[in-house]
């Protein structure tokens, strides 16, 4: 399994530091379960794992005794990675929604594998000022969908274009969840990477990466 996992999650962290999910559909104790440091869970071992899960002070200490954060700039791998600091926790959700068909993909398998876990969750999604036409109906889809899934939505328009501002958002709004695609994966790792320890940084934000 070790082999595996190191071959699908192509940045080079340690092993023992990244677990590997095997569930369709997490239970409702996911959260409590990393909080409590349980690792790999095996819902659906026949197939293979549908998120990996890593603790991310461990991920940026680690980093920071590399020259660069290269480690996280490396080509992602096709397996959602969820990087949590303090606690794992669904309580406030921040989605990333750009208008590209990775953005939207990446919501709906977040909504269906974490669909136990945000029945009671506020979610905000942060969406440019300009979508063209034919994305308008998929935009006002992604609305609906979290507004089924969760206890309370807001939708914001924003023009942000770097993952810097999300953080940024994040954090001044006590977000403790936020779900965004891999593309900016290398971005976020060079933010991490600065900000780690210092005024800024919010303890209860996890990181939700997918394609």
């Amino acid at each position: 399994m070790q082999a595996k996992v190191d071959q699908l999650v192509k940045f080079a962290v340690p092993e023992e530091i990244v677990s590997p999910h095997f569930c369709e559909r997490l239970p409702e104790s996911f959260p409590v379960h990393l909080n409590k440091g349980g690792k790999g869970l095996m819902c659906s071992p026949e197939q293979g794992p549908t998120l990996f899960t890593a603790h991310l002070p461990e991920v940026l200490d680690w980093l920071h005794k590399q020259e660069k954060p290269k480690a996280l700039e490396e080509e992602p791998c096709e397996v959602p990675v969820l990087l949590f600091d303090k606690e794992m926790s669904t309580e406030s959700l921040l989605f990333h929604y750009d208008g590209t068909p990775a953005s939207a993909r990446l919501i709906h398998h977040f909504v269906e594998l974490f669909q136990d876990n945000i029945k009671d969750s506020r979610a905000t999604i942060i969406s440019p000022s300009f979508i063209p036409k034919s994305k308008q109906r998929e935009e006002q889809e992604i609305i609906q969908l979290i507004t089924n899934s969760t206890s309370e939505t807001s939708f914001i328009k924003f023009n942000f274009t770097r993952i810097g501002d999300f953080w940024s958002y994040a954090v001044k709004h006590r977000c403790t969840l936020l779900v965004t695609t891999k593309n900016y994966q290398s971005d976020l790792a060079k933010v991490l990477f600065h900000f780690y320890k210092g005024g800024m940084w919010y303890d209860r934000l996890s990181f939700y990466l997918s394609f």
